[in-house]
C-alpha cells in the first residue's frame, strides 16, 4: 500500500491578503487585487496594471528580517508563507531531518536599473555596445550578493536554513505549473518514503520592467488600462489576456500516520497528481487539449475516484482566448457529461496570475471551498463564449453541499500540465 499524504498546514501572501484566511474571505467577496503598477513607473508600457501584494512587511513574520534585504520579493513572500504554514501545522518537536522543501520558484527581483545603466554607459554611438565597457561598468555597479539571489534555488535554500528543514531540497520552474508540480512531486516523495513531511509550494513576482515587457511582447497580457479591475475576465467572450500577479503559497504535506500520531489538524488528503506535456507550442496550449485533458484524467485516476465524483474544479483560467477554450475542452474530456454540472471557477479573475505561485494558492482555495461548502466566483464574467459553455460560477460565490473531491489545474508556457486532486478524509 502506498503511503497516504495529507495537508496539515497552509500559508499564503497574495494580492488580496497576507494569510490564507484573509485571501479566501476576500475571494468569496469577489474582491479584486488588480490596480495600477506601483513597483516601477509603467505609464509608457502597453499594460499599466497588475495585482501587486500590498503593504507587506517580512518583519511581521520572521525575526531580524533585515537579513533578507538583498533577497528578491519571491524569497520574502516564501519565508512569510512558510512561517505561517509551519506554525499552522504546529511542527514543534518534529524530526527536521525527515522534513524537506520542494519549491516552485521564480527568479528573484531583476536589477533593471543597474543593467540598463551599464548598457547606457557602454553604448558608443547610440546603437553599438562596447562589451568590455559594459563588463567594467557591471563589475563596478552590480552587487554580487544580490545577483546570487536572482537564482531560483536560493529561495528553497533560505527556507531550509530559516526553518531547519534538513530533508530533500528541490526547486523547479515549470512556468505557471511550477508550484502545482512541486506539490505533486513532494507528495510522491512522501508516498515513496523519502521524507515524512515536505514544505511545498511556490513564490514568484514578475512585476518588473523585464517581466511586463516580455509578456507584452508575447501579447499575453491584457491591455484593458481604462478599467484594470475588469481586465481579468476568464471564460468571458471579451477576454483579452491575463493580468500579472505576485505572491507565495506554502503547504505542509505529511504522511498520514505521521500526522495522526502527533494529533495534527488535517485539512484534506492529496489523493491525485497528473502531469503531461502538450508537445505543441511554447506559448499556446494544444487546441484539442490533448495534454490538459489527459493530465486531469490521470489525476482523477491516481485518486482512485470516478470523474463524476469531482465536486469543484479550480480552473487555470488565465483569461486568454487560447487557454480558456482549451481548458474547457480538457475538462469535458476528463469529466465527461459531469463537466456540465460541476462548478468551475477561476480566482485569477481576482488575484491575477501568480505564475510559479499560482497552483499552490489555487489548491488551497479549492480545499477551503470543499471544507466550508462555498465556491469562489469568476468575477467579470459578463458575455458568455459559445466555446466556453460550462458553469463558471459567475460573479458571486456559491454555496455547495456534499463536495468530497476537488480538482485544481495548472498549465504553463512550454506545454506543462499539472492537475491535483484533494479529498476529504474518509
Amino acid at each position: 500500500m502506498r503511503r497516504r499524504v495529507v495537508m496539515t498546514g497552509m500559508g499564503a501572501v497574495t494580492p488580496v491578503g497576507h494569510s490564507v484566511a484573509a485571501t479566501f474571505a476576500a475571494l468569496l467577496e469577489g474582491t479584486s487585487g488588480v490596480d495600477r503598477i506601483t513597483h516601477f513607473d509603467a505609464r509608457t508600457f502597453p499594460t499599466t496594471f497588475a495585482a501587486e501584494v500590498k503593504n507587506f512587511d517580512l518583519a511581521e513574520f520572521v525575526p531580524d528580517a533585515a537579513r533578507f534585504k538583498k533577497c528578491g520579493s519571491n524569497t520574502r513572500f516564501a519565508l512569510a508563507a512558510a512561517q505561517m504554514a509551519l506554525a499552522d501545522a504546529d511542527f514543534r518537536g518534529v524530526d527536521r531531518g525527515r522534513v524537506g522543501v520542494y519549491l516552485g520558484a521564480g527568479e528573484g527581483s531583476e536589477d533593471f536599473d543597474t543593467v540598463i545603466s551599464g548598457v547606457g554607459m557602454a553604448t558608443t554611438d547610440g546603437r553599438a555596445v562596447d562589451h568590455g565597457a559594459f563588463a567594467r561598468a557591471a563589475v563596478a555597479m552590480l552587487d554580487g550578493e544580490r545577483e546570487a539571489e536572482l537564482e531560483m534555488n536560493t529561495s528553497a535554500g533560505h527556507l531550509a536554513d530559516e526553518f531547519e528543514l534538513l530533508g530533500p531540497n528541490y526547486t523547479c520552474l515549470t512556468a505557471c505549473a511550477a508550484s502545482a508540480q512541486a506539490l505533486g512531486e513532494a507528495a510522491a516523495m512522501i508516498r515513496h518514503g523519502d521524507a515524512d513531511a515536505m514544505l511545498a509550494g511556490g513564490a514568484h513576482s514578475m512585476i518588473h520592467p523585464f517581466g511586463v515587457t516580455g509578456f507584452n511582447l508575447l501579447t499575453a497580457l491584457s491591455t484593458h488600462n481604462a478599467d484594470p479591475k475588469k481586465a481579468s475576465r476568464p471564460f468571458d467572450l471579451t477576454r483579452t489576456g491575463f493580468v500579472l500577479g505576485e505572491g507565495a503559497g506554502m503547504i505542509v504535506l505529511e504522511e498520514y500516520e505521521h500526522a495522526r500520531k502527533r494529533g495534527a489538524t488535517i485539512y484534506a488528503e492529496l489523493t491525485g497528481y497528473g502531469t503531461t506535456g502538450d508537445a505543441y507550442r511554447m506559448t499556446d496550449p494544444h487546441p484539442a487539449a490533448r495534454g490538459a485533458g489527459k493530465c486531469m484524467a490521470a489525476a482523477i485516476a491516481d485518486a482512485g475516484i470516478r470523474p463524476d465524483q469531482i465536486g469543484y474544479v479550480n480552473a487555470h483560467g488565465t483569461s486568454t482566448q487560447a487557454n480558456d477554450e482549451s481548458e474547457t475542452t480538457g475538462i469535458k474530456m476528463a469529466l465527461g457529461a459531469a463537466a456540465y454540472t460541476t462548478p468551475v471557477s477561476s480566482i485569477k479573475s481576482m488575484l491575477g496570475h501568480l505564475i510559479a505561485a499560482g497552483g499552490v494558492v489555487e489548491l488551497m482555495v479549492a480545499v477551503l471551498a470543499m471544507r466550508q461548502g462555498v465556491v469562489p466566483p469568476t468575477i467579470n464574467y459578463e458575455t458568455p463564449d459559445p466555446a466556453c459553455d460550462l458553469d463558471y460560477v459567475p460573479n458571486f460565490a456559491r454555496q455547495v453541499a456534499g463536495v468530497r473531491h476537488v480538482l485544481s489545474n495548472s498549465f504553463g508556457f512550454g506545454g506543462q500540465n499539472i492537475a491535483l486532486v484533494a479529498s476529504k478524509m474518509a
